[in-house]
């Protein structure tokens, strides 16, 4: 059972390792197409926090948080191999924080392929937080071994 659990988690964290690689080789001075395609999505929520804190008190640099993108998937990604809990936080902070961004299918008509598309990605993203969750629930829920305690007879008179 030890091994299939291994092997489970290592072709689970694949997807987020190889990303982070992707983005690594990609990234170059300007951050690369990742950051070309944050930059949109990251100015319209600092629109939004502007209105909402004040303006210029939030700056956000796409090529800061593709680097961020890059170490949660690539930290989170070995240490969830590894059984970790704290990997396992690492990737569904990134799947929460990352995901309504991406793949906003509420800003599209319903009915178009378009909004299919971006729904379908969306839901795969909700399923990879949700298999997170349930490697968390079942980590806490093992119970650790307990040393036995010796019990002592009483001697009889």
């Amino acid at each position: 059972m030890g091994f299939f659990s291994f092997l489970g988690r290592v072709l689970f964290a694949s997807i987020f390792i190889l990303s982070a690689w992707q983005m690594f080789n990609e990234f170059g001075d300007n951050g690369g197409p990742a950051a070309e395609q944050w930059a949109p999505k990251l100015a319209l929520v600092k629109k939004y926090i502007d209105g909402i804190i004040g303006k210029n008190n939030f700056h956000i640099d796409a090529r800061t948080f593709v680097a961020a993108s890059i170490f949660l998937n690539g930290f989170g990604g070995l240490l969830f191999v590894l059984g970790s809990s704290f990997g396992a936080y690492l990737l569904m902070y990134y799947l929460i924080l990352t995901t309504p961004l991406m793949y906003d299918f509420y800003n599209y008509e319903a009915g178009k392929p378009e909004f299919f598309r971006v729904l379908c990605e969306f839901l795969q993203c909700a399923a990879l937080v949700g298999a997170l969750l349930f490697f968390l629930g079942m980590k806490n829920s093992i119970t650790r071994k307990q040393p036995k305690r010796k019990i002592t007879k009483s001697k009889a008179a």
